[in-house]
């Protein structure tokens, strides 16, 4: 395995929409979630793919932002890795590289969001050094 992170430009982003799709719990109609995913391109979001070598094997994005209580941060959106890949170590390299890269940008914090009854993740986003601070609410109007 030769595990590689790469930020994807415009032009090639879309090949990340089939697991942006696996992922959608709402089941939004894939003309909505491209049309979603163009505008989320053009606001302060960056588009990454996995590899293995040349081939993808999952995706991730970046939120940038500037938070009163903790200063320039980034929030980790949708990230897939295909389940073959799963539990061989790369969630833990991916998440030391998202903090070396949030380094190299002048971040000072990464927040997250994870589903309340995604238990492993929560498992998972401790061992990375992570806390949980409050809860996600949403409300569609």
């Amino acid at each position: 395995m030769e595990i590689n992170f790469k930020q994807l430009h415009r032009e090639e982003a879309h090949q990340i929409l089939p697991y942006l799709d696996r992922m959608n719990a709402q089941k939004v109609p894939m003309d909505l979630l491209t049309e979603r995913f163009d505008e989320m391109l053009s606001q302060n979001y960056e588009a990454f793919a996995i590899y293995d070598h040349d081939q993808l094997i999952g995706c991730f994005g970046l939120w940038y932002m500037t938070r009163h209580y903790c200063g320039k941060s980034f929030e980790p959106d949708h990230v897939y890795i295909e389940e073959a890949y799963r539990s061989k170590g790369i969630g833990a390299d991916l998440f030391q590289w998202i903090e070396a890269y949030g380094k190299q940008k002048g971040v000072t914090a990464i927040e997250l969001n994870t589903y309340v009854e995604n238990f492993p993740s929560h498992k998972f986003y401790y061992n990375q050094g992570f806390v949980a601070r409050g809860y996600h609410f949403l409300k569609k109007i």
